[in-house]
């Protein structure tokens, strides 16, 4: 796969050390990663950039800056695959899942995920989150 074949992923974390464990392993995989520490700065980012999957943090400077920027993405393109990640559940039991199809239809991420990230599942949902437009736009 050459660089431009490359899939572009999108990480949006507001913490640096996370930006550059998912920047390490996505590269190793062959993945394009292009980074964002904010809600501000993932906005910028895409205005100019089309990633083919992102991957977003839960709470940054918003509690809810994740769903804010899940809806905005899925708005500008609407078949993009979103991973949304966060370490709400473990550090004070809040879930974010959607409990019925209402609040499923305000989360629009495609697969939720805790912290700490494990990489064999990252690695996992990622591939088939890529795997499935390309299937269905068959």
């Amino acid at each position: 796969m050459t660089m431009s074949d490359a899939k572009t992923i999108l990480v949006v974390d507001d913490d640096v050390d996370i930006l550059e464990q998912y920047a390490l392993l996505l590269k190793s995989e062959g993945y394009r990663v292009v980074q964002a520490g904010s809600l501000a700065e993932a906005e910028e980012t895409i205005l100019t950039v089309r990633p083919d999957l992102a991957i977003l943090d839960l709470m940054m400077d918003e509690k809810d800056a994740g769903f804010v920027l899940c809806n905005q993405l899925k708005r500008l393109y609407a078949d993009l695959p979103v991973i949304i990640v966060s370490n709400v559940t473990p550090t004070t039991g809040l879930d974010f899942r959607p409990r019925n199809a209402e609040e499923g239809s305000w989360v629009r991420a495609d697969v939720m995920l805790n912290k700490p990230i494990i990489a064999e599942r990252l690695r996992a949902e990622i591939s088939r989150l890529l795997a499935e437009p390309a299937a269905a736009h068959h």
